[in-house]
């Protein structure tokens, strides 16, 4: 999801030369006034802000198969006919139907601790519903709960309590470090006779958010309810436990899996003037989880996707090989419009030259993540970085490309993640604070043009 990388010396070199060498092409100062139209447009005439209060505000949460999923599917294609795309269509999914139903219900009963403060908690993602009444028993790691005797664990609800690793710079590895708690709990916690698991939130914000998130669970394996606490939640019952073991924690939750439903992904398509066989893939996915209007989380990919190509046309530089915006359904709890769209390309024959995810909010950018067999591909986009230069988007190197383009990796030369300022990303991520007021209209903006800058080079130039 988050791109992030160290800047070698050999790459600062490579720069060097290529700079010295854009210099005296004229090539290059067509690249630099052409991107410079770009930023231009998108400055001062951006649409993505506008359409992202459209989608937040009127439509809000999108959870694959809810009512609103399939308002986004209208607002998608409705958008993109338009501004005039030349080919909008859509491109059926079937995706998984899970609800939260009533709000979950949480209270800490202890004699000794007395009145216990609210437990700010939600469910995870795909988790059954269900009531429990039981004892508590915290691990930090996988190990942990490996030590523990049987009759520590049986009939108790395990609660996973590992924290973000503060001490990394990038969020996004603290967070790959901690969400496989929230993966697998139920499943090692049901192997051992608890009655569920209880998952401190990822995130090393201190706050009374829950995050939700996705689950998952092992048909050979007692399905028991998962739940995320916040972290300051989190926080109290682990001092909680240190001064009543025997504390109980009572559980309440009415979620449940329904049968699958019939989805789309949103596909809008400029067609290539010189190689229109080529096609560059760019976009994020329509889906949210259901606590908020799923603002960063990936609203702002979406309408980043959709501007990259407005901003194309209304600069006046229609691309040489074909591009496509495309809004995926269900990467949150299924990855079904990212594989379908996979699986469609394939058997058309289509030949994909590169995709674009943005989907780690719409922050500041800072960057491309480039994710290539071949080191020569990411040396040839890393070539461009003079030209983003001026705007901030120079840091290009070896990264993740997004999750939603992943199933393409084996018909693309380069999958590419939009890289952008992560820290305050898993503040809100999966959680009920991802709303349109936290996004700021000049920091989505110029992620949108950045986005169209490295379009119109690979378009131009290929790879």
């Amino acid at each position: 999801m988050l791109h992030r990388f160290l800047v070698a010396g050999s790459f600062a070199l490579g720069l060097t030369s290529f700079s010295a060498q854009a210099q005296t092409t004229a090539d290059a100062k067509t690249d630099s006034v052409n991107i410079r139209k770009i930023y231009d447009e998108a400055l001062l005439h951006g649409q993505s802000y506008d359409n992202l209060r459209t989608l937040c505000t009127t439509i809000g949460a999108r959870l694959s198969g809810s009512p609103q999923a399939e308002q986004a599917v209208q607002w998608g294609k409705q958008t993109m006919e338009k501004l005039g795309f030349d080919r909008v269509y859509l491109q059926e999914v079937i995706v998984p139907h899970w609800v939260r139903g009533a709000k979950e219900k949480a209270e800490v009963k202890s004699k000794k601790l007395g009145k216990t403060p609210k437990i700010n908690l939600c469910a995870l993602g795909g988790s059954v519903g269900g009531n429990a009444k039981a004892g508590v028993v915290e691990v930090r790691s996988w190990d942990e709960l490996a030590k523990l005797p049987d009759a520590q664990v049986k009939g108790k609800f395990v609660f996973f309590n590992r924290p973000f690793d503060d001490k990394l710079i990038e969020p996004g590895a603290a967070y790959g470090g901690a969400v496989d708690q929230r993966g697998r709990g139920a499943i090692e916690a049901a192997k051992r006779g608890a009655v569920g698991a209880l998952v401190r939130s990822m995130t090393s914000a201190h706050d009374d958010f829950p995050h939700t998130g996705a689950m998952r669970y092992d048909e050979k394996v007692p399905k028991v309810p998962a739940a995320a606490l916040s972290t300051n939640s989190a926080d109290w019952l682990s001092q909680a436990l240190k001064a009543d073991p025997n504390l109980e924690f009572e559980l309440e939750m009415s979620c449940q899996t329904l049968p699958e439903v019939k989805s789309y992904n949103v596909v809008g398509e400029i067609k290539g003037t010189k190689r229109p066989d080529e096609i560059i893939v760019v976009g994020g996915h329509l889906d949210s989880w259901d606590l908020a209007q799923g603002a960063h989380d990936d609203g702002t990919g979406c309408v980043q996707s959709i501007e990259a190509l407005r901003l194309l046309l209304a600069s006046g530089l229609r691309p040489e090989r074909t591009v496509r915006a495309v809004l995926f359904m269900n990467e949150e709890n299924g990855n079904r419009g990212g594989t379908k769209y996979a699986e469609l390309a394939k058997a058309a024959g289509e030949k994909h030259l590169a995709a674009i995810e943005s989907d780690g909010g719409g922050f500041t950018p800072r960057g491309f993540g480039v994710e290539a067999a071949q080191p020569a591909t990411v040396a040839r986009v890393q070539q461009w970085a003079p030209l983003l230069a001026p705007y901030h988007a120079q840091e290009i190197g070896p990264g993740h490309g997004g999750t939603d383009i992943g199933p393409l990796k084996d018909q693309v030369k380069a999958l590419i993640g939009y890289d952008c300022d992560s820290q305050r990303y898993f503040d809100l991520h999966h959680t009920a604070a991802d709303t349109f007021d936290k996004v700021h209209r000049r920091e989505l903006e110029l992620g949108g043009a950045g986005m169209a800058s490295l379009i119109y080079l690979l378009s131009k130039y290929g790879l």
